[in-house]
This record gives C-alpha cells, sequence and structure tokens, in this order.
C-alpha cells in the first residue's frame, strides 16, 4: 500500500507518542507500508516540525530533530514530479500533498484535514482517510 501523509499527520506524531499518528509512523518503520513524497513534502515537514510552537511540544534538541528527520526521510520513496496539478485545493499548501499522491501512484492520502482535500483529490481518484480509520480499516 503507498500512502501519502499530510504534514499535519507528521506533526502529530511528532508531537505525541500515543495517537494514531504516531502509530503510523511505527507501522512505516515495520515497513507495513510505503511512503511516497515529493522532496517539496520532505522539506515541509521539516520546517513544520522546527517552527517554534511545536519544537515546545516535542521537545526535541536540534540534533534529535535533524536525526529525526533523516531517519524519516529515509524510510520514505521518493516521488519525482511529472505534473504539477496546481491549483487544485483550496490551500495550496496542500497542492503539495496532492502532487505527491498523483505523480507517486499513491492509493491514499492520510489526513486530519479531510474536508480541505476534497472535492480535489475525489477528480483524480485518491481516497482521503483519516490516521485512526487507516489503522483500523488495514491494519488492525
Amino acid at each position: 500500500m503507498r500512502l501519502v501523509l499530510d504534514t499535519c499527520v507528521i506533526v502529530s506524531a511528532f508531537r505525541s507518542r500515543s495517537g494514531a499518528s504516531f502509530r503510523l509512523l511505527e507501522l512505516l518503520k515495520e515497513r507495513r507500508f510505503v511512503a511516497i513524497a515529493t522532496s517539496i513534502l520532505l522539506f515541509e515537514y521539516e520546517a513544520v516540525l522546527k517552527r517554534p510552537e511545536h519544537r515546545i511540544i516535542h521537545g526535541l534538541s536540534d540534533e534529535l530533530l535533524e536525526t529525526a528527520i533523516r531517519v524519516l526521510a529515509d524510510r520514505i520513496e521518493p516521488v519525482i514530479i511529472d505534473f504539477q496539478w496546481k491549483p487544485a485545493l483550496r490551500d495550496p499548501n496542500d497542492d503539495k500533498v496532492l502532487e505527491s499522491a498523483i505523480n507517486g501512484h499513491a492509493d491514499a492520502i492520510i489526513t486530519h484535514n479531510i474536508r480541505d482535500f476534497q472535492p480535489g483529490a475525489a477528480e483524480f481518484g485518491i481516497p482521503i482517510i483519516g490516521p485512526s480509520a487507516i489503522i483500523k480499516e488495514r491494519f488492525s
């Protein structure tokens, strides 16, 4: 199964070890699915994780955060953008996620913001699923 993880899922996983988002990163570590992303989306993960409001919560030092991001990037299959599909969604930041899914032939986009991806993702036949739902549907 090929999944694109929205930035909000990555941030949630770093902020709390008790939620579905963190469980998805554990499943990724176990190679139970393939996470895919463009380099642009990977850079967004890093930039958002380094924001002060998130650093206060996850509490990782610069060195540990860099290591965690590197480990995450090593687990993600890179996607090359053959064609840009902009603007397809209301939020231009979400277009990065959708482009990863389209160009990487994703089976689904995993996000906490399901409504933000509708109807744009539906035009491409890409399901939008929450972290808890994908765990229940595919990994229970």
